[in-house]
């Protein structure tokens, strides 16, 4: 099993549509005893949150979101938990709206990579 996202700052890989997640949002994980939350918010996303459970390198999560038109958005996502040759975590994602149509694949990444001694650092080519 991967190593815990708490405390675990992650953005998206790419662009999605207009009024949802993109490379400038930003999700800041926790984790406890199998429990995964997240708070994000930057781009389109004025602020959202996610809630669900991690089994093994499975997370199975809720999320609901304002965007900066003023409107929210409700959605389910499984993701697979995968660590990457430089010691990051990457999560492959399968996601659906539930408020509305729509659904897809995405990747987010770890934005910073924590050294032995605990603290962070910054990823090569990651603002």
């Amino acid at each position: 099993m991967a190593r815990s996202l708490d405390g675990l700052v992650l953005a998206p890989v790419a662009d999605q549509a207009p009024g949802q997640v993109g490379t400038r949002t930003r999700f800041t994980y926790r984790e406890r005893d199998g429990v995964i939350w997240a708070d994000y918010a930057g781009g389109d996303v004025v602020r959202g949150h996610l809630v669900g459970t991690r089994e093994g390198d499975r997370l199975d999560f809720r999320y609901v979101q304002l965007g900066h038109d003023g409107t929210t958005a409700s959605g389910h996502c499984v993701s697979a938990v995968v660590e990457l040759p430089d010691g990051r975590l990457r999560l492959e994602e399968t996601w659906e709206w539930e408020s509305r149509p729509g659904s897809g694949t995405s990747v987010v990444e770890q934005v910073g990579q924590r050294d032995r001694c605990g603290g962070t650092g910054r990823a090569a080519g990651r603002a």
